[in-house]
């Protein structure tokens, strides 16, 4: 059976996969962004907690995504929550650091109009500085998206989400019928979805972002 054959023979299937692959990623990278957007907040105005910070979230990229998701097992067991957990840690690194690169790039005469406008610190951030940062921290954003949806095809060792199953699956079994086929509509539905996933960003980057701070 030829590669076209056998996806259009398990089309449903390779949709389904790809559907819990892209929606996994999502949230992962959804509560990524809550807490790093969260912790570079707090952290950009003293550069030894940020630079912790950064370091504490860099640690985590150094674990090896078998390791951790192996160390999970005993305490969350198999399936969504570890995987979830494993990504979202994954994604804290590109966006926390952006966070506080952004926040630190905003010119100092800006905050200081808009204090002398009566706004109170909490809207400063909100309205003015939070807002010119966006480009840098959606970058953030868009790089951990890229980084975890390959880290997601992982899951599957821990019986996770996602197009890693067929991955898996076809490698287990190489040699045998529709193994080859099966491994490589895996991996070329990976492929697919980061393209998807970065085509989204580009549009969430021209709707969100300012044309005077558009680059």
């Amino acid at each position: 059976m030829s590669l076209s054959e056998y996806v259009n023979t398990r089309w449903n299937d390779l949709v389904n996969a790809a559907g819990q692959h892209a929606l996994i990623v999502a949230i992962a990278v959804a509560l990524g962004a809550v807490i790093g957007i969260a912790i570079g907040v707090a952290t950009w105005q003293r550069p030894r907690i940020a630079a912790a910070a950064i370091a504490v979230t860099g640690g985590f990229l150094t674990i090896p995504s078998f390791a951790l998701l192996g160390l999970l097992i005993p305490l969350l067991g198999l399936g969504w929550t570890p995987t979830l957990t494993a990504l979202t840690l994954y994604s804290l690194l590109p966006i926390v650091r952006n966070t506080v690169v952004g926040l630190q790039a905003v010119d100092p005469a800006l905050t200081e109009a808009a204090r002398g406008l009566g706004l109170s610190s909490a809207r400063v951030m909100l309205r003015v500085r939070l807002p010119l940062a966006w480009p840098v921290i959606l970058t953030g954003i868009r790089v951990s998206t890229q980084m975890i949806i390959g880290i997601a095809a992982i899951a599957a060792f821990v019986a996770g989400p996602g197009l890693g199953n067929q991955i898996f699956d076809g490698l287990a079994t190489l040699g045998s019928v529709n193994s080859l086929n099966e491994t490589i509509a895996g991996t070329v539905g990976v492929i697919v979805l980061a393209l998807l996933f970065d085509l989204f960003y580009v549009i969430v980057r021209r709707l969100t972002t300012s044309r005077g701070i558009r680059a």
